[in-house]
C-alpha cells in the first residue's frame, strides 16, 4: 500500500496547483468552447446555422432522345427539357436556398476558374451528353464535381446532396431495365410512361426536397431524438475537436506529472526518500502510479464535462472505456518514457515546446483533415506514426459507433505503444537510481 500512498500524495499535490488545473481542464474546454460558438452562429433556440455554400453550375446538357421531365415533378413547377435542367432547378429551389447559393456559368472553364479564384466553393459541370447517357439503359451519366481543396464542410454537404439525388434518379434506370426485361417488344414505346410514373413518386416531387437530399443522423449509435438531430452537424465538428484537445493535453499532463521525479531529484527530496525503509522499487512504483492516476482523472473529468457542456456523445459505455484506457495508458507511459531521457527539468522546455507539440499535431491530422477525402486518407496513415494518432483513432471510432472489435484492435495497438514506453522508461529510471 506504500506505493498507493505515494501516488495519492503526488496526485493531491498536482491538483493543488492552479496552473496545473487550468492547463488540464480549463484550456481544453475553453478552446472547444471557442470553436463551439465560432462555428456557428448559435441561435437562441439552439440550432446550428450553416453558412451557405457558394455553388457555380455549368449546365452543358443538350438533352436526350427519350426522356422528358414533367414540370409537376419539379419544385415550383419549373420547366426542365433536360436532366441537367432538372438538377439546376432542384438546386435553385426555395427548399435549398438556406443551404446553397447557386450561380450559373456558360462553360466549364469559367466555372472552374471561379472556384480557383475562391469566388465560389464548388463547381458542378454537367456534360453535354448527360441526358443522352441517362436515357441510354447501357449508358453512364457522370457529373464533374470541382471543389476548393482548402474547404471541407461546404463541399461535403454539396457532395452529399448530389449523391442522394443521383442515387434517387438511378432508380429510373433500374425501373426501365426491369420494364424492358419483362415487357413485350410491342410495349417498348411505353418506356416514357414508366419514367413519368417513377418521377411522380421520386424525391424531385417531395414537398421538402432538403429533407430528402440530406441524411441527418445522430453522432453516435444511441437512440435518436429531436435535440440530437438539431445539433448533429455542430457536434460532428465540436466532438472531434474536443477529443483532439483531450488527447493533446493528456500527453502534456502525463509528461508534466512524470517530470516531478526529476524535480524532486533536483530538490534532493527523492534521494532522502530513498534512505527510508521503503524500497526504491516501491517509491518509483508510487511515482509512476501517480502519473496514471492524474491522467485518468483528467480524461474522466473532460469526458463528463464535454458531454454536459457541449452535448457531445462519445459512444456506448464499452467503447468509451476502451478508448479512455488507450488514452490514459499511452499518455502516461509516454510521459515516463521521455522524462527518463532528460538529465534535469531545464530540458523540459525543449520537450514541451518541441516533441509534445510536434507529435500532438501529427496525431491530430485526422481531425484537421475532416471531410477532405484526400487529406484524410493521407492523415490516417501519417497520424499512426505517433502514439497520439492511435489514441485519436480510437476516440473517433467510438464516436462513430464502429464495431467493438475495430476499437479493440486500436486499443491493443495503443497498449503496445504503452508497454514499450513504460518498459524502457522504468528500466532507465531504475538504472539511473541504482
Amino acid at each position: 500500500m506504500k506505493a498507493f500512498d505515494i501516488a495519492f500524495k503526488d496526485l493531491t499535490r498536482s491538483f493543488r496547483s492552479a496552473f496545473a488545473v487550468v492547463f488540464m481542464f480549463g484550456v481544453p474546454l475553453l478552446v472547444t468552447g471557442m470553436f463551439y460558438f465560432m462555428f456557428g452562429n448559435i441561435a437562441s433556440d439552439g440550432e446550428f446555422m450553416l453558412p451557405k455554400t457558394k455553388v457555380v453550375i455549368a449546365n452543358l446538357d443538350e438533352g436526350g432522345p427519350k426522356f422528358q421531365v414533367n414540370p409537376k415533378n419539379i419544385p415550383g413547377g419549373k420547366k426542365a427539357d433536360t436532366m441537367g435542367d432538372l438538377i439546376v432547378n432542384i438546386l435553385q429551389s426555395e427548399d435549398m436556398a438556406d443551404l446553397i447559393e447557386v450561380t450559373l456559368m456558360p462553360d466549364a472553364e469559367t466555372a472552374r476558374s471561379s472556384v480557383n479564384n475562391q469566388i465560389n466553393q464548388v463547381a458542378i459541370i454537367i456534360p453535354s451528353d448527360f441526358s443522352h447517357q441517362f436515357a441510354d439503359v447501357d449508358g453512364k451519366a457522370v457529373i464533374e464535381f470541382y471543389q476548393d481543396p482548402t474547404l471541407t464542410l461546404g463541399p461535403a454537404i454539396m457532395r452529399s446532396i448530389l449523391n442522394r439525388f443521383m442515387d434517387g434518379m438511378a432508380g429510373v434506370k433500374i425501373a426501365v431495365n426491369v420494364f424492358l426485361d419483362e415487357a413485350d417488344s410491342s410495349e417498348v414505346m411505353l418506356t416514357g410512361q414508366v419514367v413519368q410514373q417513377y418521377l411522380k413518386v421520386s424525391l424531385s416531387e417531395n414537398e421538402n426536397v432538403e429533407e430528402e437530399l440530406l441524411d441527418v443522423r445522430a453522432p453516435s449509435g444511441g437512440k435518436k431524438d429531436e435535440a440530437a438531430e438539431t445539433q448533429n452537424i455542430l457536434l460532428n465538428i465540436i466532438g472531434p475537436i474536443m477529443g483532439g484537445m483531450m488527447v493533446f493535453y493528456a500527453y502534456f499532463t502525463g509528461t508534466s506529472t512524470a517530470q516531478s521525479i526529476l524535480r524532486e531529484e533536483e530538490e534532493r527530496t527523492l534521494p532522502r526518500l530513498f534512505t527510508t525503509p521503503t524500497s526504491q522499487t516501491t517509491i518509483l512504483a508510487g511515482k509512476f502510479l501517480s502519473v496514471f492516476m492524474t491522467v485518468g482523472v483528467q480524461v474522466f473529468v473532460l469526458l463528463v464535462s464535454a458531454h454536459f457542456l457541449f452535448k457531445i456523445q462519445w459512444g456506448d459505455y464499452l467503447s468509451v472505456i476502451l478508448m479512455s484506457a488507450g488514452i490514459i495508458f499511452s499518455a502516461s507511459s509516454f510521459g515516463i518514457f521521455v522524462n527518463s531521457f532528460l538529465k534535469n527539468t531545464k530540458q523540459g522546455g525543449v520537450l514541451f515546446g518541441g516533441v509534445l507539440t510536434v507529435t500532438g499535431m501529427i496525431g491530430m491530422i485526422k481531425i484537421f483533415a475532416m471531410n477532405s477525402p484526400i487529406a484524410a486518407k493521407m492523415g490516417d496513415t501519417i497520424s499512426l506514426l505517433v502514439p497520439q494518432g492511435w489514441a485519436i483513432r480510437g476516440l473517433m471510432q467510438a464516436m462513430n459507433s464502429e464495431p467493438i472489435n475495430e476499437i479493440l484492435i486500436t486499443m491493443l495497438a495503443s497498449l503496445l505503444w504503452s508497454a514499450v514506453f513504460f518498459a524502457v522508461g522504468v528500466w532507465r529510471f531504475n538504472k539511473r537510481y541504482t
